[in-house]
């Protein structure tokens, strides 16, 4: 009887880990074709690369809160939040595409750092 309870908590709490919001890091990117960016000039770029990394910094933090936030609340309850409320993994994929993107339209189109 003692072995059963052990067994079932231990499945509950590998079931409860599995929900888990995944952290930023681990998450990978999505694919974003360069060719979006290739119309654009180096200048340009630089912007819009400033504007993604800001975005994936953003998305990444909240992501990291919901992965902390789960793993309080799995400890407590055995609930992750983030499958009541969702995580923003799909955001964290997108930008780290487009940064992604941006870096070979970078390389593609010669530009330097600071280029025009």
């Amino acid at each position: 009887m003692k072995h059963s309870v052990i067994k079932i908590a231990a499945a509950l709490a590998v079931f409860a880990m599995a929900g888990c919001a995944t952290r930023p890091e681990s998450i990978s990117a999505s694919y974003v074709s360069y060719e979006k960016y290739m119309g654009q000039e180096c200048l340009q770029l630089i912007t819009t690369m400033a504007d993604a990394r800001a975005q994936l910094a953003k998305f990444s933090s909240m992501q990291d809160s919901k992965a902390n936030l789960d793993a309080a609340t799995v400890f407590l309850v055995l609930v992750p939040t983030s499958k009541l409320s969702g995580d923003s993994a799909g955001d964290v994929a997108k930008y780290k595409g487009e940064v992604e993107a941006i870096e070979t339209a970078q390389i593609k189109k010669s530009c330097k750092a600071g280029s025009q």
